[in-house]
C-alpha cells in the first residue's frame, strides 16, 4: 500500500473517534498494552511530559515542545486531531513523520492491528512510540486524546505530568459532573511525579489534591506561579494561562537536570508556530477583510474565543459556523454574538451535524443567518460578502477549521 492507501485502510478498517463519535471509544488499556508489548515497550525508551485538560493542553503541547527544542534536545511531539495531514499528530523537531514511517509501521504491524480489532487511536498511539523510540528521541511531550485515567497514552511514566484546565466537554465519556470529569484526567497523575494543575477550579482542586495525595505527586498550581512576563506568539490572550502553565512544567524540568536557559525558555514560547508548526489556535487566515479561525469548541473554549473577538475591530461580524452532532448546543449557542451574520455549514465528516438543524437550533438563541452545503462554499459566500471594514470569524468545531486552512 502506498501512503494514501494505508491512511484509507486506517481511517475505514478501525474505528476513529473523532469521526464515528461513541461507538469508537474504547474505555480500557488492554489493547494498548498488548500493542506496547508486541512493539517491546517502546514508551520506556524515552522521557516523556503528559498533558491532559479540557482546553489548552494542545497549546501547552506545543509550547512545551517548543522551549525543549530551542534548549537541543531531540522532541517529540503526539497530538491529536490533526488538521490536514495524519501525520501532524507525530512530529520530531517540530517536522511530522515520513510518509514511509507510516506506511512501514501499518504493513509489519497490520497482521497483529487487523487481529486485535485495535482502534484508530490505539493503533495511532503504538505508531507515535515506535517512531520516538526508533528515532531516538531525548524527550517526548505527549497529549491526551480524551480524557486521561483510560486514555490510550496512560501508559507512560513521565517526568511531569500536566492538567491544565476542567470544562464540561465529551460528558458521555468522562461524566455528567466537574468532579467526575476531573476524576478522568487525574487518572494521569503517576506515583511521585510532579503533578502541574494550570487553573484552580474549586469543584475541581481537591479531586487533583486528593490523588496526588495518594500517590506522593507533588502538586503544583500555575496560575500562583510569580514570574516576569513570559510573551508567546500564539495569539489569543487566552494564551497566557498555558504560557504560566508551560513555564511551571519547563522549571521542575530543570528541577530533574533538563538544561533550559532562560534565553531557551523565551525564544521557545516566542517561536512556537515556527518550531512546532501549530495550526487552527487565533490563526489569522488574511487581512483586509481580515479572516480569524481558532479550534476552540466547548464552552470553556469558546468562552476564551469570544472575549478575545471583542479585542478585535471590525463595522460586521460574518461567522462560518459548524458543529459536530455529539456537541451540547444549549450550553454553547447562548456564547455566540448575536449582531452577527451566520453561515451555518456541516463538517465533512461523518459526525458533522446538519446545517439545517444547526440553523433551527440556533435561531432559538436568535443567531440568524443561511444554510450552505459545505463549509468551502459557507466561507466563499461570506468572502464575497464582507467589505474591507467586516471580520470573519470561523470556528465551532476543529473540523470546520481544518476545511478552511
Amino acid at each position: 500500500m502506498n501512503y494514501q492507501e494505508t491512511l484509507d485502510w486506517m481511517f475505514s478498517q478501525l474505528p476513529m473517534y473523532q469521526r464515528q463519535g461513541k461507538t469508537a471509544f474504547k474505555k480500557d488499556l488492554t489493547n494498548t498494552l498488548a500493542l506496547a508489548k508486541h512493539l517491546n515497550f517502546p514508551e520506556k525508551k524515552f522521557k516523556t511530559i503528559h498533558v491532559a485538560g479540557t482546553n489548552g493542553k494542545g497549546s501547552t503541547s506545543h509550547m512545551l515542545a517548543s522551549v525543549l527544542q530551542e534548549a537541543g534536545y531531540k522532541v517529540g511531539l503526539y497530538t491529536s486531531p490533526h488538521l490536514k495531514d495524519f501525520r501532524e499528530r507525530i512530529k520530531i523537531n517540530g517536522e511530522p513523520i515520513e510518509e514511509i514511517d507510516v506506511i512501514n509501521f501499518i504493513k509489519e504491524h497490520n497482521l497483529f492491528l487487523a487481529t486485535h480489532k485495535l482502534s484508530f487511536f490505539e493503533m495511532t498511539v503504538g505508531l507515535a512510540f515506535d517512531c520516538f523510540a526508533k528515532h531516538k528521541v531525548d524527550i517526548a511531550v505527549i497529549e491526551v486524546g480524551l480524557g486521561g485515567r483510560l486514555d490510550s497514552t496512560n501508559i507512560i511514566n513521565p517526568e511531569v505530568s500536566v492538567i491544565t484546565n476542567i470544562g464540561f466537554d465529551h460528558t458521555q465519556f468522562l461524566g455528567e459532573t466537574l468532579p467526575e470529569i476531573a476524576f478522568e484526567k487525574a487518572g494521569i497523575i503517576k506515583e511521585n511525579i510532579p503533578l502541574v494543575v494550570g487553573e484552580f477550579q474549586q469543584e475541581t482542586f481537591s479531586v487533583f489534591e486528593k490523588i496526588a495525595s495518594e500517590n506522593k505527586a507533588p502538586i503544583y498550581l500555575a496560575e500562583e506561579l510569580v514570574t516576569e512576563n513570559y510573551k508567546t506568539d500564539l495569539k489569543g490572550s487566552y494564551q497566557l494561562k498555558n504560557v504560566k502553565t508551560a513555564v511551571q512544567a519547563v522549571y521542575l524540568l530543570r528541577e530533574k537536570g533538563f538544561v533550559i536557559s532562560e534565553e531557551n525558555l523565551k525564544n521557545g514560547l516566542l517561536n512556537v508556530v515556527k518550531n512546532t508548526s501549530l495550526l487552527g489556535r487565533w490563526q489569522v487566515l488574511q487581512q483586509n477583510p481580515k479572516a480569524i479561525c481558532d479550534t476552540g469548541h466547548n464552552k470553556e473554549g469558546l468562552d476564551y474565543v469570544f472575549k478575545q473577538l471583542k479585542e478585535e475591530k471590525y463595522h460586521n461580524l460574518h461567522l462560518v459556523l459548524g458543529v459536530v452532532n455529539d456537541k451540547d448546543l444549549n450550553s454553547i449557542l447562548p456564547l455566540f454574538p448575536k449582531n452577527a451574520i451566520y453561515y451555518f455549514c456541516k463538517p465533512n465528516i461523518p459526525r458533522g451535524l446538519p446545517a439545517e438543524v444547526l440553523q433551527e437550533k440556533a435561531s432559538e438563541y436568535n443567531l440568524n443567518g443561511s444554510i450552505y452545503t459545505s463549509v468551502d462554499e459557507a466561507y466563499k459566500n461570506a468572502l464575497k460578502a464582507v467589505s474591507d471594514n467586516d471580520l470573519i470569524f470561523i470556528g465551532g468545531s476543529t473540523f470546520v477549521v481544518a476545511e478552511v486552512i
